[in-house]
């Protein structure tokens, strides 16, 4: 490994980028050749060090993880890359003979959009706490061309647009030319002699694109290779010739645009059939590429579960089991029995979710179209799984159509998840509460046979990005306090509880927040085009969409406090700030119609003359992990308010408090992990807890009932479906608040509305108090060592994945 580079060579470096692989004279060069410039010097060092690396887990014989993951929300890539090999003072040195700052410069990068939400956030973390432990790991994935979607907010509603990230190329790719494997769909199944052949009606060639995950601390790398869908016959030059331009391009987009959009609307039948394509796509090309690197270090298969490790996040790979099988039974001629101990032994499975509605299933007739050898699989799959339940618990037929891996109810469907757990021999959720209630509802039949199959792993989040990048002035102020071992060892946070009292860091940290309030509240004027003051309160939302998140009880918060300023406008009102954040799934209508009410309340809340900058509301458009690197360390309050016992985890919760906000949440997902490591005095919790959600659900929840009996909430829900916030329109938000009040509320907002009120004025009682918030804020940042990535892909490493991390 070469020594690091020295700054004045750096800065010669960037000069010669400039000229020989930009292509522009550097007094010509722009802010965007100068980023891809130094990121050409990152580069070259990446390749070596990936290299290197592969040839000593070659050489070694290495014990791989393979994780499987349908997003890598991985963000820009140029100012984590010089930070691991040690470049950045030298890159920011280099750019001021430009007159340029890196940061500026570093803004130029696009965010990979290879993701949407948590899933593929974590899945990120992950990669690079592999590559800093010195774990020999390939994450796999597909390569978007437009990502998930932009988010752009036009009259208030959400609208999508393409987002072309790859437009211009990217400097961090590594394309693999060698590297192409056929994919299959359709057609039907021979058996010949006993022996199946997968007659395919057509196929896709799947080529790798790699993406080089630095270590920190550590010349070992990680790789993301993610795979691109490319026809076998890019035209009919047959028909082009005749000037059918449409068909002669036809097969092309057909098969391409299985790697063109993460997620395709999957609300009509082309789409889910699409999505269907996508996740065999990756998969198959990931097991084939796995089986070669095999077989190309070992002679026989029949290792092949002692040195692999397939990890699935969540079911988008589950097809996984059923092709490692296809590929060793169908291709290697390995016995059936003999395989299947093989793919039991290989895989493991993390499941994101609690709710039996949010679990995949597809339709039998679907899978039968597009993978027909597949679905045999899965039947005998079944067929053996449930005689072998049939000898746990004789005569219970009732037991063996909860654990089917069909769904016989109307529409017969295939449940990803149950052959995620079938198939694996390892099953974790991702928090203790979730894990508990993984065995004791959804999986309860699974964990009544193998008990011993399901684990924690509490998730954790990497603080290299989540700290060090995001927040550079409180890292220095840690560097100076502790010392810069923290960034490989987040339990040095702790001993901040020595410092919890003393004045001078207290005001260095405050100063701090208050600066980073101030780069946030620029950024909300440039994209939102509202000016909020850094001198408020910023309650923070920032997350996906959806009703389980309750980003609707916070609005019903945000109107009681402007109906209540109103009321009594001299009162000793905390000025509050409300961010919120995040993107609804181009399908779902009710998200929809959250961000435009929120959209619409704060139009009328930032322009009503009585509220005196009281009260602010904004909503953050487009966001994504370059967008939370600003909001996250300006965040005083963090809203992690979901139903209990439906949110997982959560990671959010993890980098905000890492930032040094205060946790406003239910006691769910990984908010109870939080409140044990910070203290219960120095989180605000609130509502109803699993256990008595279940029991109001059971004894028969009546939402009007507080609608009744609570004026503020009557006043507020009037005021939405009444159309108080919308004139122009009067009945927009009826569905919305006839959804609570008679539809059910599935979601217990009203439940939960006056604790939640009662607390937020405990928040504003603590805020004016700003020597006490500080010391638990600071108690926050100290409380947060255990929620590192490094320490969640550490238990991975020994629970789970069997391998041992790489010695420093």
């Amino acid at each position: 490994m070469n020594p690091p580079i020295a700054k004045h060579a750096l800065a010669a470096q960037i000069e010669e980028h400039l000229l020989c692989t930009v292509g522009v004279a550097s007094e010509d060069a722009t802010q965007t050749d100068l980023m891809q410039a130094v990121a050409q010097v990152a580069r070259q060092q990446l390749s070596q060090r990936w290299v290197e690396t592969q040839a000593h887990q070659r050489a070694a014989k290495a014990r791989r993880v393979v994780y499987l993951s349908m997003e890598f929300l991985m963000g820009r890539t140029l100012s984590n890359a010089l930070a691991a090999l040690n470049l950045t003072g030298g890159a920011a040195q280099g750019l001021m003979q430009h007159a340029q700052t890196l940061e500026d410069v570093a803004d130029r990068e696009p965010d990979a959009a290879l993701g949407n939400g948590g899933l593929g956030r974590l899945a990120a973390c992950f990669l690079d706490s592999m590559a800093t432990l010195g774990l020999p790991s390939f994450g796999y994935g597909i390569r978007y061309e437009y990502g998930m979607f932009a988010q752009d907010i036009q009259d208030g509603a959400q609208v999508e647009y393409p987002d072309p990230w790859l437009q211009d190329g990217t400097p961090w790719e590594f394309p693999r030319a060698g590297i192409s494997y056929p994919v299959r769909f359709g057609g039907w199944v021979e058996h010949l002699n006993g022996t199946p052949v997968w007659r395919h009606a057509g196929e896709v060639a799947a080529k790798a694109y790699d993406m080089v995950v630095p270590g920190h601390g550590t010349p070992l790398v990680s790789t993301l290779r993610l795979w691109k869908a490319v026809a076998p016959a890019h035209i009919d030059l047959g028909a082009f010739n005749t000037g059918d331009y449409a068909r002669a391009a036809s097969t092309k987009n057909e098969f391409e645009n299985i790697s063109w959009v993460l997620y395709p609307n999957d609300s009509t039948p082309a789409g889910r059939e699409l999505r269907l394509k996508q996740e065999y796509f990756f998969v198959a090309a990931s097991i084939q590429d796995l089986v070669k690197r095999h077989l190309d270090e070992h002679p026989t298969l029949g290792n092949l579960a002692e040195q692999v490790a397939i990890h699935l996040n969540d079911t988008h790979p589950a097809i996984g089991v059923a092709e490692l099988m296809r590929l060793l039974c169908d291709e290697h001629g390995m016995p059936w029995a003999e395989a299947w101990a093989l793919c039991g032994k290989t895989f493991s499975y993390t499941n994101h979710t609690l709710m039996p509605e949010a679990l995949e299933t597809w339709p039998v007739a679907l899978i039968q179209h597009v993978l027909p050898r597949h679905l045999e699989i899965i039947f005998r799959i079944n067929k053996e799984f449930l005689e072998m339940a049939a000898r746990h618990r004789p005569g219970d037929n009732a037991f063996l159509a909860r654990l089917s891996l069909i769904d016989e109810h109307g529409e017969r469907r295939v449940r990803m998840a149950h052959l995620s757990v079938v198939g694996s021999h390892k099953v974790n959720g991702v928090s203790a509460l979730h894990s508990d209630l993984l065995v004791q509802t959804i999986f309860a039949d699974f964990a009544d046979i193998w008990p011993e199959r399901f684990t924690n792993m509490t998730n954790g989040v990497t603080p290299r990005r989540w700290l060090a990048q995001a927040n550079p002035q409180l890292s220095s102020l840690l560097d100076g306090t502790l010392g810069r071992q923290w960034r490989l060892d987040l339990d040095q946070l702790k001993r901040l509880d020595e410092y919890r009292l003393d004045a001078e860091f207290q005001g260095r940290f405050m100063a701090i927040k208050r600066a980073n309030k101030a780069r946030l509240a620029a950024y909300i004027e440039k994209t939102a085009g509202i000016s909020v003051s850094p001198d408020s309160l910023f309650d923070v939302q920032v997350k996906r969409i959806h009703e389980y998140k309750r980003q609707l009880l916070n609005v019903l918060h945000v109107v009681t406090r402007y109906q209540a300023i109103l009321a009594n406008p001299t009162a000793d009102w905390v000025p509050r700030t409300v961010i919120f954040a995040g993107k609804a799934a181009s399908s779902y209508h009710t998200a929809k119609s959250i961000i435009r009410l929120i959209h619409d309340v704060g139009s009328v809340i930032n322009n009503d003359p009585r509220i005196a900058g009281k009260l602010k509301l904004v909503f953050v458009p487009n966001y994504g992990v370059s967008v939370a690197e600003v909001i996250m360390p300006g965040a005083d309050l963090s809203e992690q308010i979901s139903t209990a016992g439906t949110e997982a985890s959560g990671t959010g919760n993890m980098k905000l408090a890492l930032n040094g906000a205060l946790t406003i949440g239910t006691d769910d997902g990984a908010n109870i992990e939080i409140r044990q490591n910070v203290g219960d005095e120095n989180i605000f919790i609130f509502g109803l807890k699993t256990p008595e959600v279940h029991a109001l659900r059971q004894s028969g929840y009546q939402p009007m009932r507080y609608y009744e009996s609570l004026p503020a909430l009557k006043g507020v829900l009037d005021a939405i479906a009444g159309g108080q916030f919308c004139p122009s329109e009067p009945g927009r938000y009826r569905a919305l608040v006839d959804s609570l009040l008679w539809g059910g509320d599935h979601y217990l907002l009203l439940a939960d509305y006056e604790s939640y009120i009662a607390t937020q004025l405990r928040v504003d009682a603590l805020y004016r108090q700003p020597a006490q918030w500080c010391e638990r804020a600071t108690a926050n940042v100290a409380g947060m060592g255990v929620f590192s990535s490094d320490r969640t892909i550490r238990e991975y490493a020994s629970q789970i994945w069997n391998i041992e991390p790489a010695t420093r």
